[in-house]
């Protein structure tokens, strides 16, 4: 059994697989809307909702020391994935890279913390989206009762859980409930109305760049690093690696592109391009936007839903035309972060599927619209329950933890196959190997021990749910593990 347990699948199966039900799943996706995917994954609740938290709580105006620290972070684990996808362009990501490198229960365990990487991503978004909505309907007039826009529940360091009073997060339900249905009738359709979404949110963005930089008061810029209050964490430079481990929210979902391999033309070309141009174009704005929010707002002011329309309101009663339009392109860009996650996630269940490690369902391909339409219903339900019960924040760490365990992972993978299989022809191939991904392994490891310990405690919860699945059902209908029994 334990032989079993990390029994691999060769590069040559799996791309065997993927030729196999290529004709299910169209090819679509070039370069260009590749990388529109990816700036519309990256730049969404991370810069909109998490970077003023993470300032008012961890690191103040150090927080773009944090950025840039999550960004190289990053680059490591997106060089990587470059690699993987070019070589492995199938929909599986590192759940299907950790399969041919470590063995299925790896693989599996990735599978399950990339689900709660996409899936919370998907519902922290939203929540954020709900921030900026009732935020927009207060401006004119229109207030939805704080029953039901909030979380019932909330999470504090220091007093720990506690109800909010409220009911259920609505609109942010509603949300999820929109794109997973847009996701659910085609990936051309998805990939357009993304395209159309990036556009308006880089307009935006550049709008309100343009219009903050001559409202910036260094006074809030300093000091620069406030001073630590004696709990590992909170604000110093502790809380500037916390800080970290918090915005690197803000550049997940490069690594969701490679979700989308079966349905790129040139996956081997395109799909490190995608990534990477995402990647660069995403941090360069979030540090120019990030100068500008906190010059304009001191830190202490900006632990809200909505930090950005916290800074435009602040720009005083002159520009009440630029609040309008930045929270409506705000969620217009939130509403594409949603959209892509729950894309990514019922991809990776539509793998897993195929592995017999889901139940059959999950890997049916509608004849209709070409997606996995039962995995996006499943995925979609899932995050509209998770978005109206659970706060901003402790989602926001979840999907931290998940994707750092993914990323560490992934680079460890690369070590292990040019160590194992040097001869194999990779299209792209990560510079300077082995620094490159073992400085990206031991970075993601640094940067989960250095998450909040109540997000340990959520981690562990979600991998023994994900253990007792395994362990109960994908170990019993498991392709390769029933393909091995056969051969002996």
């Amino acid at each position: 059994m334990a032989k079993g347990l990390f029994i691999k699948k060769s590069i040559k199966t799996l791309l065997g697989e993927a030729q196999e039900s290529q004709h299910l799943m169209k090819r679509s996706l070039g370069a260009i809307t590749l990388t529109a995917m990816g700036i519309g994954a990256i730049i969404g609740a991370g810069i909109f909702v998490l970077t003023g938290q993470a300032a008012a709580e961890y690191a103040g105006p150090g927080i773009l020391l944090s950025f840039i620290l999550a960004a190289i972070i990053c680059v490591f684990a997106a060089l990587c994935y470059a690699e993987f996808a070019s070589l492995i362009p199938i929909s599986g990501s590192a759940y299907t890279y950790a399969y041919a490198t470590m063995g299925e229960l790896t693989a599996w365990i990735i599978g399950w913390g990339l689900t709660m990487e996409y899936l919370f991503s998907a519902a922290t978004v939203s929540v954020g989206w709900s921030g900026y909505f009732v935020s927009l309907l207060q401006d004119i007039g229109i207030a939805i009762p704080s029953k039901f826009a909030g979380a019932p529940i909330t999470y504090d360091i220091a007093s720990g859980w506690a109800k909010t009073g409220a009911i259920i997060n609505l609109p942010a339900m509603i949300i999820v409930a929109l794109m997973g249905t847009l996701v659910a009738v085609g990936i051309k359709a998805a990939a357009s109305f993304n395209n159309l979404m990036v556009i308006i949110k880089l307009g935006v963005i550049a709008l309100f760049i343009a219009c903050g930089i001559a409202y910036i008061n260094s006074d809030n810029l300093t000091p620069f690093i406030p001073q630590n209050t004696g709990t590992f964490g909170q604000f110093g430079f502790s809380g500037v690696l916390r800080g970290a481990g918090v915005v690197f929210f803000a550049f997940i979902g490069f690594d969701a592109l490679s979700t989308m391999a079966q349905e790129c033309r040139n996956p081997q070309k395109h799909m490190p391009i995608g990534m990477l141009g995402s990647l660069g174009i995403s941090t360069l704005v979030y540090i120019v936007v990030g100068i500008v929010l906190l010059g304009v707002v001191s830190y202490t002011m900006l632990n809200v839903p909505d930090p950005i329309a916290v800074a435009v309101n602040a720009l005083g009663p002159k520009f009440l035309w630029l609040r309008f339009v930045i929270k409506i392109a705000i969620l217009a860009g939130l509403t594409s972060v949603v959209l892509v996650m729950l894309l990514g996630q019922a991809r990776i269940f539509y793998t897993m599927s195929k592995d017999g490690l889901l139940p059959k369902p999950f890997s049916k391909i509608s004849e209709r619209f070409h997606t996995p339409f039962f995995s996006t219903a499943i995925v979609s339900i899932v995050c509209l329950i998770l978005a109206g019960i659970f706060p901003v924040g402790i989602l926001g760490q979840l999907t931290c933890m998940g994707a750092l365990l993914a990323f560490a992972i992934v680079c460890f993978g690369i070590l292990v196959l040019r160590y194992k299989q040097p001869t194999l022809h990779r299209p792209f191939k990560t510079p300077f190997v082995p620094w490159i991904p073992l400085l990206g392994t031991i970075a993601c490891v640094i940067q989960m021990i250095a998450l909040p310990g109540v997000t340990w405690v959520q981690f562990v919860i979600w991998m023994i749910v994900g253990c007792i699945i395994y362990f109960g059902y994908s170990i019993k209908h498991s392709r390769a593990r029933s393909l091995l029994s056969k051969k002996k």
